[in-house]
Protein backbone atom coordinates (compact mmCIF):
# COMPACT_ATOMS: atom_id res chain seq x y z
CA UNK A 1 0.00 0.00 0.00
CA UNK A 2 1.34 3.43 -0.99
CA UNK A 3 0.38 6.21 1.43
CA UNK A 4 0.01 9.67 -0.10
CA UNK A 5 -0.42 12.63 2.26
CA UNK A 6 -1.86 15.72 0.57
CA UNK A 7 -1.60 19.10 2.28
CA UNK A 8 -2.07 22.66 1.07
CA UNK A 9 -5.68 22.55 -0.09
CA UNK A 10 -8.58 23.58 2.13
CA UNK A 11 -9.75 19.99 1.90
CA UNK A 12 -12.59 17.87 0.59
CA UNK A 13 -15.51 17.80 -0.13
CA UNK A 14 -14.48 20.64 -2.46
CA UNK A 15 -16.25 23.93 -1.80
CA UNK A 16 -13.47 26.21 -2.96
CA UNK A 17 -11.04 26.59 -5.82
CA UNK A 18 -8.62 24.74 -8.05
CA UNK A 19 -6.57 22.73 -5.57
CA UNK A 20 -9.68 21.57 -3.73
CA UNK A 21 -11.30 20.41 -6.96
CA UNK A 22 -8.06 18.66 -7.91
CA UNK A 23 -7.99 16.69 -4.64
CA UNK A 24 -11.69 15.87 -5.01
CA UNK A 25 -11.18 14.47 -8.52
CA UNK A 26 -7.94 12.66 -7.65
CA UNK A 27 -9.62 10.78 -4.81
CA UNK A 28 -13.00 10.36 -6.50
CA UNK A 29 -11.52 8.83 -9.68
CA UNK A 30 -8.90 6.65 -8.02
CA UNK A 31 -8.33 3.41 -9.92
CA UNK A 32 -5.53 1.70 -7.99
CA UNK A 33 -6.40 -0.16 -4.80
CA UNK A 34 -2.74 0.10 -3.82
CA UNK A 35 -2.98 3.82 -3.02
CA UNK A 36 -4.29 5.30 0.20
CA UNK A 37 -4.83 9.05 0.36
CA UNK A 38 -4.60 11.13 3.55
CA UNK A 39 -6.03 14.61 2.97
CA UNK A 40 -5.66 17.61 5.28
CA UNK A 41 -8.78 19.76 5.71
CA UNK A 42 -8.95 23.26 7.17
CA UNK A 43 -11.56 23.06 9.93
CA UNK A 44 -12.79 24.19 13.33
CA UNK A 45 -11.92 20.87 14.99
CA UNK A 46 -9.34 18.09 14.73
CA UNK A 47 -11.64 15.23 13.80
CA UNK A 48 -11.06 12.55 11.17
CA UNK A 49 -13.51 11.21 8.60
CA UNK A 50 -13.67 9.11 5.44
CA UNK A 51 -14.51 10.64 2.07
CA UNK A 52 -13.95 9.16 -1.41
CA UNK A 53 -12.38 6.18 0.41
CA UNK A 54 -9.70 8.53 1.70
CA UNK A 55 -8.68 9.36 5.26
CA UNK A 56 -9.41 13.04 5.80
CA UNK A 57 -7.95 14.74 8.86
CA UNK A 58 -9.14 18.12 10.06
CA UNK A 59 -6.64 20.76 11.12
CA UNK A 60 -7.89 23.41 13.53
CA UNK A 61 -6.14 26.73 12.94
CA UNK A 62 -6.63 29.97 14.89
CA UNK A 63 -7.70 32.98 12.88
CA UNK A 64 -4.38 34.85 12.78
CA UNK A 65 -4.88 36.82 9.59
CA UNK A 66 -2.72 36.44 6.45
CA UNK A 67 -0.38 33.97 8.19
CA UNK A 68 -3.24 31.50 8.75
CA UNK A 69 -2.57 29.59 5.51
CA UNK A 70 1.12 29.20 6.36
CA UNK A 71 0.35 27.99 9.88
CA UNK A 72 -2.26 25.59 8.50
CA UNK A 73 0.29 23.94 6.21
CA UNK A 74 2.82 23.64 9.02
CA UNK A 75 0.29 22.05 11.41
CA UNK A 76 -0.86 19.69 8.66
CA UNK A 77 2.73 18.65 7.94
CA UNK A 78 3.36 18.00 11.65
CA UNK A 79 0.23 15.82 11.78
CA UNK A 80 1.47 13.85 8.78
CA UNK A 81 4.84 13.21 10.44
CA UNK A 82 3.16 12.14 13.66
CA UNK A 83 0.81 9.74 11.84
CA UNK A 84 3.66 8.22 9.82
CA UNK A 85 5.65 7.61 13.01
CA UNK A 86 2.75 6.18 15.02
CA UNK A 87 1.64 3.84 12.24
CA UNK A 88 5.09 2.81 11.05
CA UNK A 89 4.29 3.75 7.45
CA UNK A 90 6.94 2.82 4.88
CA UNK A 91 8.03 5.07 1.98
CA UNK A 92 5.17 7.59 2.14
CA UNK A 93 4.87 10.64 -0.11
CA UNK A 94 3.98 14.08 1.22
CA UNK A 95 2.42 16.09 -1.61
CA UNK A 96 2.40 19.82 -0.78
CA UNK A 97 0.16 22.07 -2.89
CA UNK A 98 1.60 25.61 -3.29
CA UNK A 99 4.79 27.15 -1.91
CA UNK A 100 3.76 28.69 1.40
CA UNK A 101 6.12 27.02 3.90
CA UNK A 102 9.55 27.20 2.29
CA UNK A 103 11.33 28.78 5.30
CA UNK A 104 10.12 25.91 7.52
CA UNK A 105 10.41 22.97 5.15
CA UNK A 106 14.15 22.40 5.69
CA UNK A 107 13.58 21.63 9.38
CA UNK A 108 10.81 19.12 8.70
CA UNK A 109 12.58 17.62 5.68
CA UNK A 110 15.28 16.21 8.00
CA UNK A 111 12.60 14.35 9.95
CA UNK A 112 10.94 13.12 6.77
CA UNK A 113 14.22 11.79 5.37
CA UNK A 114 14.70 9.73 8.54
CA UNK A 115 11.19 8.33 8.05
CA UNK A 116 11.91 7.41 4.42
CA UNK A 117 9.35 9.93 3.16
CA UNK A 118 9.60 11.89 -0.08
CA UNK A 119 8.39 15.46 -0.52
CA UNK A 120 6.56 16.34 -3.74
CA UNK A 121 5.53 19.95 -4.36
CA UNK A 122 3.10 21.57 -6.78
CA UNK A 123 4.55 25.08 -7.22
CA UNK A 124 1.22 26.43 -8.55
CA UNK A 125 1.62 29.68 -10.51
CA UNK A 126 3.51 32.93 -10.00
CA UNK A 127 1.78 33.76 -6.71
CA UNK A 128 4.43 36.40 -5.95
CA UNK A 129 3.28 38.40 -8.98
CA UNK A 130 -0.30 38.88 -7.81
CA UNK A 131 -1.29 42.50 -7.41
CA UNK A 132 -3.29 41.85 -4.24
CA UNK A 133 -0.11 41.26 -2.23
CA UNK A 134 2.03 44.05 -0.80
CA UNK A 135 5.81 44.09 -1.34
CA UNK A 136 6.58 42.20 1.88
CA UNK A 137 4.18 39.36 1.09
CA UNK A 138 5.40 39.18 -2.50
CA UNK A 139 8.99 38.89 -1.22
CA UNK A 140 7.92 36.11 1.16
CA UNK A 141 6.16 34.18 -1.62
CA UNK A 142 9.23 34.34 -3.86
CA UNK A 143 11.62 33.42 -1.04
CA UNK A 144 9.36 30.58 0.09
CA UNK A 145 9.10 29.29 -3.46
CA UNK A 146 12.90 29.15 -3.73
CA UNK A 147 13.19 27.06 -0.56
CA UNK A 148 10.32 24.76 -1.55
CA UNK A 149 12.19 24.03 -4.77
CA UNK A 150 15.42 23.48 -2.82
CA UNK A 151 13.98 20.95 -0.37
CA UNK A 152 11.56 19.04 -2.61
CA UNK A 153 12.31 15.63 -4.11
CA UNK A 154 10.05 16.33 -7.08
CA UNK A 155 8.12 19.32 -8.40
CA UNK A 156 4.88 18.46 -10.19
CA UNK A 157 4.06 21.34 -12.55
CA UNK A 158 0.60 21.63 -14.08
CA UNK A 159 1.93 23.97 -16.77
CA UNK A 160 4.88 23.46 -19.14
CA UNK A 161 5.64 27.16 -18.81
CA UNK A 162 5.84 26.86 -15.01
CA UNK A 163 8.10 23.82 -15.38
CA UNK A 164 10.39 25.79 -17.71
CA UNK A 165 10.46 28.69 -15.24
CA UNK A 166 11.38 26.40 -12.31
CA UNK A 167 14.17 24.73 -14.27
CA UNK A 168 15.62 28.06 -15.43
CA UNK A 169 15.23 30.23 -12.34
CA UNK A 170 16.33 27.58 -9.84
CA UNK A 171 18.85 25.61 -11.88
CA UNK A 172 21.43 25.92 -9.09
CA UNK A 173 19.30 23.47 -7.08
CA UNK A 174 19.13 21.06 -10.03
CA UNK A 175 15.38 20.58 -9.46
CA UNK A 176 13.69 17.38 -10.54
CA UNK A 177 10.40 18.19 -12.29
CA UNK A 178 7.55 16.49 -14.09
CA UNK A 179 4.62 17.95 -16.03
CA UNK A 180 1.16 16.67 -15.17
CA UNK A 181 -1.64 18.96 -16.27
CA UNK A 182 -4.68 20.08 -14.32
CA UNK A 183 -7.87 18.29 -15.33
CA UNK A 184 -11.33 19.20 -16.57
CA UNK A 185 -14.75 17.64 -17.01
CA UNK A 186 -15.42 16.91 -20.68
CA UNK A 187 -19.13 16.06 -20.54
CA UNK A 188 -21.85 18.53 -21.49
CA UNK A 189 -24.35 20.09 -19.08
CA UNK A 190 -27.31 17.94 -18.08
CA UNK A 191 -29.59 21.00 -18.40
CA UNK A 192 -31.73 21.26 -21.53
CA UNK A 193 -32.19 24.57 -23.37
CA UNK A 194 -35.71 24.85 -21.97
CA UNK A 195 -34.74 24.06 -18.36
CA UNK A 196 -36.24 26.58 -15.94
CA UNK A 197 -32.84 27.13 -14.25
CA UNK A 198 -31.20 28.53 -17.38
CA UNK A 199 -34.33 30.34 -18.60
CA UNK A 200 -34.82 32.04 -15.22
CA UNK A 201 -31.16 33.06 -15.12
CA UNK A 202 -31.45 34.62 -18.57
CA UNK A 203 -34.64 36.42 -17.62
CA UNK A 204 -33.24 37.74 -14.33
CA UNK A 205 -30.16 39.15 -16.07
CA UNK A 206 -31.85 40.25 -19.31
CA UNK A 207 -29.61 37.99 -21.40
CA UNK A 208 -30.34 35.92 -24.53
CA UNK A 209 -28.68 32.64 -25.50
CA UNK A 210 -25.77 33.00 -27.97
CA UNK A 211 -26.03 36.78 -27.77
CA UNK A 212 -23.30 37.34 -25.18
CA UNK A 213 -19.58 37.12 -24.65
CA UNK A 214 -18.59 35.62 -21.32
CA UNK A 215 -15.89 36.13 -18.69
CA UNK A 216 -15.55 33.82 -15.68
CA UNK A 217 -12.82 34.28 -13.09
CA UNK A 218 -11.63 35.84 -9.86
CA UNK A 219 -12.14 39.60 -9.72
CA UNK A 220 -8.46 40.60 -9.53
CA UNK A 221 -6.35 43.03 -11.62
CA UNK A 222 -4.03 40.39 -13.09
CA UNK A 223 -7.00 38.81 -14.88
CA UNK A 224 -7.11 41.96 -17.04
CA UNK A 225 -10.72 42.98 -16.52
CA UNK A 226 -9.91 46.57 -17.38
CA UNK A 227 -8.31 45.61 -20.68
CA UNK A 228 -11.22 43.37 -21.72
CA UNK A 229 -13.90 45.85 -20.67
CA UNK A 230 -12.14 48.80 -22.29
CA UNK A 231 -11.68 46.92 -25.57
CA UNK A 232 -15.23 45.59 -25.53
CA UNK A 233 -16.54 49.12 -25.13
CA UNK A 234 -14.59 50.15 -28.25
CA UNK A 235 -16.21 47.39 -30.31
CA UNK A 236 -19.41 47.77 -32.29
CA UNK A 237 -20.94 44.45 -31.31
CA UNK A 238 -24.57 44.39 -30.25
CA UNK A 239 -23.98 41.40 -28.04
CA UNK A 240 -23.57 41.66 -24.25
CA UNK A 241 -20.46 41.15 -22.14
CA UNK A 242 -21.50 38.95 -19.22
CA UNK A 243 -19.06 38.83 -16.29
CA UNK A 244 -19.43 36.04 -13.74
CA UNK A 245 -17.18 36.85 -10.81
CA UNK A 246 -17.04 37.43 -7.08
CA UNK A 247 -17.26 41.18 -7.58
CA UNK A 248 -16.81 43.29 -4.48
CA UNK A 249 -17.13 47.05 -4.58
CA UNK A 250 -13.57 47.54 -3.37
CA UNK A 251 -10.65 49.70 -4.54
CA UNK A 252 -10.19 47.61 -7.67
CA UNK A 253 -13.88 47.93 -8.57
CA UNK A 254 -13.84 51.68 -7.98
CA UNK A 255 -10.70 52.20 -10.09
CA UNK A 256 -12.17 50.02 -12.84
CA UNK A 257 -15.35 52.08 -12.83
CA UNK A 258 -13.41 55.36 -12.83
CA UNK A 259 -11.06 54.31 -15.63
CA UNK A 260 -13.67 52.81 -17.97
CA UNK A 261 -17.13 54.19 -17.03
CA UNK A 262 -18.46 50.73 -17.84
CA UNK A 263 -21.73 51.54 -16.06
CA UNK A 264 -22.62 53.76 -19.04
CA UNK A 265 -22.48 50.83 -21.46
CA UNK A 266 -25.74 48.85 -21.28
CA UNK A 267 -24.03 45.81 -22.86
CA UNK A 268 -21.76 45.19 -19.88
CA UNK A 269 -23.39 43.07 -17.19
CA UNK A 270 -21.82 42.00 -13.90
CA UNK A 271 -24.06 39.14 -12.79
CA UNK A 272 -22.31 37.89 -9.64
CA UNK A 273 -21.33 34.27 -9.07
CA UNK A 274 -22.97 31.03 -10.22
CA UNK A 275 -22.41 28.12 -7.82
CA UNK A 276 -24.58 25.56 -9.63
CA UNK A 277 -21.96 23.81 -11.81
CA UNK A 278 -24.46 22.41 -14.31
CA UNK A 279 -25.97 25.86 -14.76
CA UNK A 280 -22.53 27.43 -15.17
CA UNK A 281 -21.63 24.81 -17.77
CA UNK A 282 -24.84 25.57 -19.68
CA UNK A 283 -24.10 29.31 -19.56
CA UNK A 284 -20.69 28.57 -21.09
CA UNK A 285 -22.19 26.33 -23.77
CA UNK A 286 -24.69 29.01 -24.77
CA UNK A 287 -22.16 31.86 -24.92
CA UNK A 288 -21.27 33.22 -28.35
CA UNK A 289 -17.67 33.63 -27.20
CA UNK A 290 -15.44 33.55 -24.13
CA UNK A 291 -12.72 36.01 -23.04
CA UNK A 292 -9.80 34.80 -20.94
CA UNK A 293 -7.45 37.51 -19.68
CA UNK A 294 -5.48 35.59 -17.03
CA UNK A 295 -1.74 36.15 -17.19
CA UNK A 296 -0.48 34.94 -13.77
CA UNK A 297 -0.35 31.28 -12.84
CA UNK A 298 -0.19 27.92 -14.53
CA UNK A 299 -2.99 25.99 -16.18
CA UNK A 300 -6.18 27.80 -15.23
CA UNK A 301 -9.28 25.68 -14.48
CA UNK A 302 -11.69 28.26 -15.90
CA UNK A 303 -9.81 28.17 -19.22
CA UNK A 304 -10.08 24.39 -19.43
CA UNK A 305 -13.80 24.61 -18.70
CA UNK A 306 -14.25 27.27 -21.38
CA UNK A 307 -12.43 25.25 -24.05
CA UNK A 308 -14.59 22.25 -23.19
CA UNK A 309 -17.88 24.15 -23.39
CA UNK A 310 -17.57 27.28 -25.55
CA UNK A 311 -16.81 27.11 -29.27
CA UNK A 312 -15.27 30.57 -29.73
CA UNK A 313 -12.54 31.42 -27.24
CA UNK A 314 -10.41 34.59 -27.10
CA UNK A 315 -7.29 34.17 -24.95
CA UNK A 316 -4.67 36.68 -23.89
CA UNK A 317 -1.60 35.56 -25.84
CA UNK A 318 0.72 34.57 -23.00
CA UNK A 319 2.56 31.25 -22.73
CA UNK A 320 0.25 29.73 -20.11
CA UNK A 321 -2.80 30.20 -22.32
CA UNK A 322 -1.21 29.35 -25.68
CA UNK A 323 0.11 26.01 -24.44
CA UNK A 324 -3.44 25.01 -23.48
CA UNK A 325 -5.46 26.47 -26.35
CA UNK A 326 -3.03 25.88 -29.24
CA UNK A 327 -4.99 26.12 -32.53
CA UNK A 328 -8.37 25.77 -30.83
CA UNK A 329 -8.60 29.44 -29.84
CA UNK A 330 -8.02 33.00 -31.05
CA UNK A 331 -5.50 35.23 -29.28
CA UNK A 332 -5.40 38.91 -28.37
CA UNK A 333 -2.68 41.23 -27.12
CA UNK A 334 -2.67 44.30 -24.88
CA UNK A 335 -2.21 46.55 -27.90
CA UNK A 336 -4.96 49.14 -28.23
CA UNK A 337 -7.89 48.06 -30.45
CA UNK A 338 -6.48 44.55 -30.88
CA UNK A 339 -9.26 42.82 -28.95
CA UNK A 340 -11.88 45.34 -30.10
CA UNK A 341 -11.11 44.55 -33.75
CA UNK A 342 -11.16 40.83 -32.97
CA UNK A 343 -14.63 41.19 -31.45
CA UNK A 344 -15.95 43.11 -34.47
CA UNK A 345 -14.52 40.53 -36.86
CA UNK A 346 -15.86 37.63 -34.82
CA UNK A 347 -19.43 38.83 -35.25
CA UNK A 348 -19.03 37.98 -38.94
CA UNK A 349 -17.29 34.61 -38.63
CA UNK A 350 -18.90 31.74 -40.49
CA UNK A 351 -20.73 29.09 -38.50
CA UNK A 352 -18.48 26.39 -39.99
CA UNK A 353 -15.32 28.19 -38.81
CA UNK A 354 -16.70 28.59 -35.28
CA UNK A 355 -17.67 24.91 -35.26
CA UNK A 356 -14.14 23.98 -36.35
CA UNK A 357 -12.57 26.04 -33.55
CA UNK A 358 -14.96 24.50 -31.02
CA UNK A 359 -14.11 20.99 -32.22
CA UNK A 360 -10.36 21.65 -31.89
CA UNK A 361 -10.78 23.24 -28.45
CA UNK A 362 -12.81 20.38 -27.02
CA UNK A 363 -10.43 17.80 -28.48
CA UNK A 364 -7.52 19.57 -26.77
CA UNK A 365 -9.23 18.97 -23.43
CA UNK A 366 -10.40 15.40 -24.15
CA UNK A 367 -6.95 14.29 -25.35
CA UNK A 368 -4.77 16.19 -22.88
CA UNK A 369 -6.72 17.42 -19.83
CA UNK A 370 -9.44 14.89 -18.95
CA UNK A 371 -9.50 13.90 -15.29
CA UNK A 372 -9.23 10.25 -16.31
CA UNK A 373 -5.89 10.95 -18.00
CA UNK A 374 -4.59 13.17 -15.18
CA UNK A 375 -5.52 10.71 -12.41
CA UNK A 376 -3.86 7.87 -14.31
CA UNK A 377 -0.64 9.89 -14.62
CA UNK A 378 -0.64 10.73 -10.91
CA UNK A 379 -1.25 7.12 -9.84
CA UNK A 380 1.54 5.89 -12.13
CA UNK A 381 3.88 8.48 -10.59
CA UNK A 382 2.94 7.71 -6.99
CA UNK A 383 3.28 3.95 -7.41
CA UNK A 384 6.70 4.24 -9.06
CA UNK A 385 8.24 6.24 -6.18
Amino acid sequence: MKDIFIIGSKGIPANYGGFETFVEKLTENRCSSNIKYHVSCLAKDNNEFQYNKSRCFNVKVPNIGPAKAVYYDILALKKCIEYIKNNDIRDPIIYILACRIGPFLGYYKKQLVKLGAKVFVNPDGHEWKRAKWNKVIRWYWKYSEKLMVKYSDLLICDSKNIEKYILEDYKKYNPKTIFIAYGAEVNTSNLKDNDTKILSWYQDNKINAFQYYLVVGRFVPENNYELMIREFMKSDTQKDLVIISNVEKNKFYESLLKNTNFNKDRRIKFVGTVYNQELLKKIRENAYGYFHGHEVGGTNPSLLEALTSTKLNFLLGVGFNIEVGEDGALYFSKKEKNLADLIDNSDNLSESYIEELGFKAKNRIINNYSWEKIVNEYETLFLSN
